[in-house]
């Protein structure tokens, strides 16, 4: 395990690499994975940018690589290592943080939500990023807009609920089992390239309503 905010705190003054040593008991840390042949990593498809991220190069000599996984474990007194968050699963809006996981699983409580992600973007004027819901709806169960609306003010501060929600008829998911965001965060809530339902909180009506480019325009009125 790495430093979780940087691998640059482990420097050695002499040769710029990282240096191992014993990791501290109860200390979170940021699981990296060494490159190899037997263990390659693949990248995302066609986007060479977000999986030069994924890397750390010339970690403890020249020419290494590290896939950095985004998971973060903690090791007991006895050795056992306990896996407590993911790195940048989070997101600040109205000066809060929000864990992402936390928010999924309120919505996860939801009758007729089989299946919940979320995600973040920005909103031009506002400062942070909001939240935005991906959800999967259980077989023949109908969205209900203003039950979910009641159900996050209430288990919810204002600042952790997310602001949109779209429908998707499935959900994309990572070789390990995780859910994808990259290509969530990227759509944002653009209803011009999101072809699936799309709705945003609404508080006048105590529900969620369609988002349309008229209603974007107009600030969400």
């Amino acid at each position: 395990m790495v430093n979780a905010e940087s691998c640059q705190d482990q420097l050695t003054a002499n040769t710029g690499f990282c240096i191992p040593f014993s990791w501290p008991v109860g200390k979170p840390g940021l699981l990296v994975v060494q490159v190899t042949q037997d263990a390659p990593f693949s990248g995302y498809a066609g986007n060479n940018k977000a999986s030069e991220k994924k890397l750390l190069r010339n970690v403890f000599m020249k020419g290494d690589v590290y896939f950095t996984t985004g998971d973060l474990l903690v090791m007991d007194e006895d050795g056992f290592l306990y896996f407590p968050d993911w790195v940048g699963d989070t997101f600040r809006w109205k000066g809060e943080n929000v864990a992402t996981v936390e928010v999924g699983e309120i919505i996860d409580m939801m009758y007729f939500v089989q299946e919940a992600n979320v995600y973040s973007a920005s909103i031009k004027n506002y400062e942070g990023r909001t939240g935005i819901e991906a959800i999967v709806l259980k077989r023949d169960q109908p969205f209900n807009r203003e039950r979910l609306y009641e159900h996050l003010v209430d288990f919810l501060p204002s600042y952790a609920q997310p602001q949109f929600v779209r429908i998707k008829y499935v959900m994309q998911i990572t070789a390990t089992f995780k859910h994808q965001k990259m290509h969530l965060v990227n759509e944002g809530f653009n209803p011009e390239v999101i072809s699936g339902p799309l709705y945003f909180m609404h508080e006048p009506a105590h529900s969620y309503i369609p988002l349309t480019r008229d209603t974007q325009e107009h600030g969400f009125q």
